[in-house]
């Protein structure tokens, strides 16, 4: 399954423009690594930027991203990196915010077209499966234990699923 992680790195005063000019440039040599799926750079917006750089990474597997992190390609990426920027902070998507990932948000009616595309089926499909199983239960543990599964379905089966076959639709 996917992994997507998200980093956040401080540039020095005086050093975003060379950062940025590095970042682009081990960004693309990332991609040796065959487990990297994915690699975007987010930066402010003129005026505005307080010398925040984002970055977003897809890797194939835990394994891979763990593969990419303990290379010597990355090892020496940090120790530059770390001379121009504050100590910077990953973080490893979930949920909504993995599904539609971008540098470049969707429109919010994509995103929740899409999500109802995922949640109807799958309620329906609940509903037949753990339905006749739980019809004996109070009414609020039939609730947990369906949003429960629902929450589970979504985030590891059917959005990923979704957005990958809908993805040239949600960009556009």
């Amino acid at each position: 399954m996917p992994i997507h992680i998200a980093i956040t790195r401080k540039v020095l005063p005086g050093k975003e423009e060379e950062f940025k000019a590095a970042l682009h440039q081990f960004m693309g040599e990332s991609f040796d690594h065959h487990g990297v799926h994915g690699a975007s750079m987010i930066t402010g917006l003129p005026g505005v930027d307080d010398g925040t750089i984002g970055i977003l990474r897809t890797f194939k597997d835990k394994a891979e991203k763990d593969a990419f992190y303990a290379s010597k390609q990355f090892q020496d990426w940090e120790a530059y990196a770390s001379t121009i920027t504050e100590a910077p902070v990953y973080r490893e998507l979930n949920g909504l915010e993995a599904w539609f990932r971008s540098p470049i948000a969707p429109p919010r009616w994509k995103m929740a077209v899409v999500t109802l595309c995922g949640v109807f089926p799958t309620s329906i499909f609940l509903s037949y499966t753990i339905g006749p199983l739980i019809k004996g239960f109070p009414i609020e543990v039939r609730l947990l234990i369906t949003a429960t599964c629902m929450v589970l379905m979504l985030t590891w089966v059917v959005m990923p699923f979704l957005t990958k076959l809908l993805n040239k639709w949600i960009r556009s």
